[in-house]
């Protein structure tokens, strides 16, 4: 296709560390790899660099909007820089990208509109659009986005009934999942993951099950501590890895000890480097996601490419992933008894979860690596464009 100019604007942007925020980093990168032109849009403050223009570590051009500003002042501020730098580039981009909904989005839309620009906005999870509904300034926002996208990109079954029912007709809205890296999150090869476990303090005949991402109440971490509480009753071997941090930890450590998990069965990493969740996965036997509500899970897809067997919540973006008994094993959101068991029964039974940790990359290289997504991202925007007056 012809060379596309896209202005990427999102709210945060890596080294801030969410779905999101990789999606945009990867897509980015992958989209100048094949010929087009983006700038990132995004504000700044700790941990961004302090800068007004980068390149990032994966070559991607940045703009950062704001540097010192914080709360709701840096909203405005972001909010008021995003709509003047769509005016200033005007005539260098095609396509305005919002990914992620805040106050840029209502101060960025007029301005594309004037503009003429296509308009393509991305949600970052579910329950977005409900909560939009419930103040003023949302309203606002879906009414202009229902009258001036282009299209609408949602992630999951669940996104696209929340969207239809606030109005949004079938045909504005396309499904677009979060991209994964499969060369960085690839099955470990033989002895590499004696290595890794050594390097990270692992008891080599450790049977791990790993949580990667923010400690944080929307991740049914409370629920994940109780279900592996039930099963280390029974396999004394079992370890449960945190990796991340975020608000709860602290409340987690205290669940933790009540339950009679100390260090050596509960393992509080903390947030490490993006570079070091791959073998942190090579060093795990089972991956454990049991939120409520996920929109895609970057995290969950990134341990099927790394060929781990998961247990996780039956909800829609789960299941659009995770087949039960072929890929992992599902479990009722809030069933801790019934999580605990699925735990059990992958971390005691090899064969199994390599079975299923085979069919989780497979299905991951078939629909959701870097390359595959990027090409449906050329494809809508062609479309786009193609239909332009």
């Amino acid at each position: 296709m012809n060379p596309v100019s896209l202005l990427l604007i999102s709210d945060t942007y890596p080294p801030v560390m969410g779905g999101s925020e990789i999606e945009a980093q990867r897509v980015s990168a992958e989209m100048i790899r094949r010929g087009h032109r983006v700038l990132v849009l995004t504000s700044g403050g700790p941990p961004m660099p302090p800068l007004r223009n980068w390149v990032d570590p994966a070559g991607v051009p940045v703009r950062i909007l704001t540097r010192n500003a914080k709360g709701r002042w840096k909203d405005f501020q972001f909010a008021g820089r995003v709509a003047w730098a769509l005016w200033r580039e005007r005539r260098n981009y095609q396509v305005a990208y919002f990914l992620m909904q805040g106050l840029h989005l209502a101060a960025g839309l007029p301005v594309a509109r004037v503009l003429n620009k296509p308009i393509v906005m991305k949600f970052g999870g579910s329950g977005v659009i409900p909560l939009m509904r419930g103040s003023r300034a949302g309203r606002i926002e879906l009414g202009w986005m229902r009258r001036w996208a282009a299209r609408l990109l949602i992630l999951n079954d669940g996104m696209m009934q929340e969207a239809m029912e606030d109005g949004f007709p079938r045909d504005l809205m396309s499904w677009m999942p979060n991209p994964v890296g499969t060369d960085e999150f690839r099955p470990r090869q033989p002895g590499e993951g004696s290595k890794l476990r050594a390097a990270f303090g692992i008891p080599e005949e450790g049977l791990v099950a790993l949580y990667v991402g923010r400690l944080a109440p929307e991740k049914g971490l409370i629920a994940l501590l109780r279900a592996f509480a039930l099963a280390v009753r029974k396999q004394p071997r079992a370890m449960l890895v945190l990796v991340g941090d975020g608000p709860m930890r602290p409340e987690l450590e205290r669940l933790a000890a009540e339950l009679g998990m100390g260090p050596g069965k509960v393992a509080f990493r903390g947030r490490v480097e993006a570079s070091e969740v791959p073998l942190w996965l090579r060093a795990s036997d089972v991956f454990a996601l049991l939120s409520p509500s996920e929109g895609f899970s970057c995290a969950l897809a990134e341990a099927m490419a790394a060929g781990l067997a998961s247990v996780v919540s039956r909800i829609p973006a789960n299941v659009q992933l995770i087949e039960d008994g072929v890929h992992g094993l599902l479990t009722p959101v809030g069933d801790d008894a019934a999580a605990g068991r699925a735990l059990l029964r992958l971390l005691e039974d090899s064969e199994l979860r390599g079975r299923m940790g085979c069919a989780a990359r497979q299905r991951v290289l078939e629909n959701y690596s870097t390359a595959q997504v990027a090409e449906r991202y050329e494809a809508l925007f062609a479309e786009i464009l193609g239909k332009r007056p």
